[in-house]
């Protein structure tokens, strides 16, 4: 007898990377519908569907079930498959899963992505209640909570609504008893996977210190908030989760924030990153994955070198802001105020007294800012 498993969609070439994406709590995979076609370019993308969601078949999860049961689920389909290791992205109960799976099969996740989740959902009891009710009511009370529950007053995604609808009452209610029972903080240390947290700004469901508690946790973990988003961030804030997600799993990216955080120091890049909105996250990822992750990466220039080059680009630019940026860069790159003061001496021949007298005054201001 062949064994059930759940539905999926796979996206993308068989021979790239393969990236599971999970879902939240009455969704299907469309959740990923805008962000998956995407990250399809680039690896192999298994979507699934939760048991008694989309396509899954309700019988997949029984009562008293629990996360492992549904990583279990994970684990079966991408062995049907032949995948052995992967990355894995995935959202509020599908983060949950990655989460165990990266605590209980490291040798199984390449990296991590947790979306709009936790490492706790607040307790048993509001999961008990919402079982109980589902098992004796069904599912259809909930789908005139979903927008305020999933998105921001004013948006909707009719589809994803549509499958809160869908669910099988059994099913579902299954899945919260795995929420209710569900607490890895106490191992959340234990994950060696790299991994990315991402937090919807307006999520009431899994607010951002959940994600924050994740990260602080996780060692070498990056932490991304997303303003405007609230629960189900990658329907209604795509492109940041798609440009957050590009940059944790493609290599030019990752290894250009890490010298980006190298050189510009972590307060002046979590600081960017704050400030990020769904309008900007696309050019922050240009700048990481270009700028950062190759040109300052090239080996043919020090970085010492690289910054007496921008300093004097940046003079002639008369680019005050990302001149007194770069000064810190400078210092902490190894060249001294005296070699900062030379550079713009030279400047001053080449590019003109004026725009290095302007220069001298921002470099002052921050070497003495600096205690220099």
């Amino acid at each position: 007898m062949t064994e059930k498993l759940l539905t999926f969609r796979a996206e993308g070439p068989t021979s790239a990377p393969p990236l599971l994406l999970g879902p939240s709590l009455g969704t299907s995979y469309a959740l990923w519908d805008r962000v998956a076609p995407e990250l399809s370019v680039t690896h192999r993308v298994i979507r699934w569907d939760l048991p008694g969601h989309g396509g899954s078949a309700p019988e997949l999860i029984g009562p008293g079930a629990s996360v492992g049961d549904l990583a279990g689920l994970v684990l079966a389909l991408a062995d049907s498959l032949g995948i052995g290791q992967f990355a894995y992205a995935g959202v509020s109960l599908g983060g949950a899963v990655g989460l165990h799976l990266a605590v209980h099969h490291p040798e199984r996740v390449a990296s991590l992505a947790v979306i709009c989740s936790s490492a706790h959902f607040n307790g048993a009891k509001a999961w008990e209640e919402r079982a109980a009710r589902v098992r004796s009511e069904g599912v259809g009370w909930l789908v005139e909570s979903a927008d305020s529950r999933w998105f921001t007053p004013g948006f909707t995604v009719p589809e994803l609504v549509a499958d809160q609808g869908a669910a099988d009452p059994a099913a579902y209610a299954a899945c919260c008893d795995a929420l209710a029972a569900f607490d890895l903080r106490s191992r959340l240390s234990e994950i060696s996977a790299r991994t990315l947290v991402i937090a919807g700004r307006e999520d009431p469901a899994t607010p951002p210190a959940h994600l924050r508690e994740i990260a602080d946790a996780v060692a070498g973990s990056a932490l991304v908030e997303i303003p405007g988003a609230s629960h189900l961030a990658p329907a209604q804030c795509p492109s940041a989760v798609l440009s957050a997600l590009r940059a944790h799993l493609g290599g030019g990216a990752r290894l250009g924030m890490a010298v980006r955080r190298e050189v510009l120091g972590d307060a002046h890049v979590d600081g960017a990153q704050a400030r990020q909105t769904p309008f900007t996250a696309r050019f922050q990822d240009f700048i990481s994955r270009y700028a950062w992750g190759e040109i300052w990466t090239d080996p043919t220039l020090s970085r010492r070198e690289r910054s007496m080059v921008t300093l004097t680009a940046l003079v002639a630019g008369g680019h005050s802001d990302e001149l007194a940026m770069h000064v810190r860069a400078a210092r902490r790159n190894g060249l001294t105020p005296e070699e900062i003061g030379a550079v713009l001496m030279q400047s001053a021949v080449y590019c003109g007294v004026p725009a290095a007298n302007s220069a001298f005054a921002v470099a002052q201001r921050v070497l003495e800012e600096e205690g220099d």
